[in-house]
């Protein structure tokens, strides 16, 4: 199957970590939402000719989270949920790619906390083009939901009005964009 993407351009992608961050979302009391951000520490795409062959690596440094409260991100640094001294990084490694219905979906293995599961992202490609300084970039953005359980983030506490602090769903959203390497 030959996929047509404008711009697409095969080779190998090294991170642009200023334009890249791995953001999460998860419901809070059950009536909010709360957001955060790591950044990604290093991130490795590789586009051969055919798309659907591509790799992803990518690896975020757990301690870098911000969720814009300090003293929460203090608590989710600690080893109530990140224990970020013990396990300092989040990585993904893609095993493969699929195109269906119109929608591109990684498949790949996540790892939080030395926990790995398998998870799909869907991919929604932003595009590609030649920058100011003649790099030639790639960009992308990747979504999967997860229940924190499964990789040990299990803490919690029951509210005096029925439920929870905070929910086991988290959303992740994976903001990628690289350079073709020379």
């Amino acid at each position: 199957m030959t996929i047509d993407i404008p711009g697409y351009r095969p080779g190998t992608y090294n991170l642009d970590p200023s334009h890249s961050e791995v953001g999460f979302e998860v419901r809070h009391m059950m009536i909010s939402k709360v957001r955060g951000a790591f950044a990604v520490k290093e991130a490795t795409i590789v586009l051969p000719e055919n798309v659907l062959e591509a790799t992803v690596s990518a690896t975020a440094d757990a301690a870098s989270l911000d969720t814009k409260d300090e003293g929460r991100d203090q608590h989710l640094r600690s080893g109530d949920f990140f224990d970020v001294e013990a396990f300092p990084k989040i990585s993904f490694q893609s095993t493969g790619v699929r195109h269906e219905g119109g929608d591109f979906l990684v498949d790949g293995d996540l790892t939080i906390k030395d926990v790995t599961k398998p998870v799909t992202f869907e991919l929604e490609f932003g595009g590609f083009g030649t920058d100011p300084w003649g790099n030639y970039k790639a960009g992308a953005t990747a979504t999967t939901t997860i229940n924190r359980e499964e990789f040990g983030l299990t803490w919690n506490a029951a509210l005096e009005t029925g439920g929870v602090l905070v929910g086991k769903d988290v959303k992740i959203t994976l903001d990628l964009q690289g350079a073709l390497a020379a």
